[in-house]
């Protein structure tokens, strides 16, 4: 079965009808912001969903959902839907959006920020204080690199300790 990208608009109209909504994006994002009504089942948790109405998914931005068609197809038991833009989408069209700003940001978006900053400052310490600070660089990019080819994100499961990650609403 090949999954149709509907807009925000058909969306909401085809929830109103009992279509079920599910978010794959993972529980830390859905926290923060999600569409009111929808199901969080992350994308490596997601198996065969019960009844057969129709599913719509959602992501943040619709590349989860689209780089993962052919799954979350075997999902669905009726009629199956991507949610086109994702949440992003929905929200910059005005449809409701439930916030909670005092949910820490997802992970990923952490090691990012973490990552860049030590990298940056490992360049500029390099450049005007000792060139020796390049090896700090170095040593985050090769912790990203690590990351990406092993699945495994040291500095990912160091910020999930951290206190301001543990009060997440699970």
């Amino acid at each position: 079965m090949t999954l149709n990208r509907i807009s925000p608009e058909k969306a909401e109209e085809l929830c109103r009808n009992g279509a079920k909504l599910v978010d794959i994006r993972g529980s830390d994002e859905h926290v923060r912001a999600h569409i009111p009504g929808s199901r969080n089942i992350p994308l490596d948790q997601l198996g065969p969903l019960e009844g057969d109405e129709p599913v719509i998914f959602h992501c943040r931005t619709g590349m989860r959902t689209g780089s993962n068609a052919e799954k979350l197809a075997l999902c669905c038991n009726g009629n199956g839907y991507l949610l086109d833009g994702g949440i992003d989408r929905w929200k910059a069209e005005g449809m409701p959006v439930t916030e909670d700003r005092s949910q820490p940001l997802p992970i990923m978006r952490q090691v990012q920020i973490t990552a860049g900053t030590l990298i940056l400052i490992g360049v500029l310490l390099a450049a005007f204080v000792a060139p020796g600070f390049i090896w700090l660089s170095g040593f985050v990019g090769a912790g990203l690199l690590f990351a990406g080819l092993s699945g495994w994100c040291g500095m990912a499961t160091l910020l999930s300790a951290m206190p301001w990650n543990r009060k997440a609403a699970g």
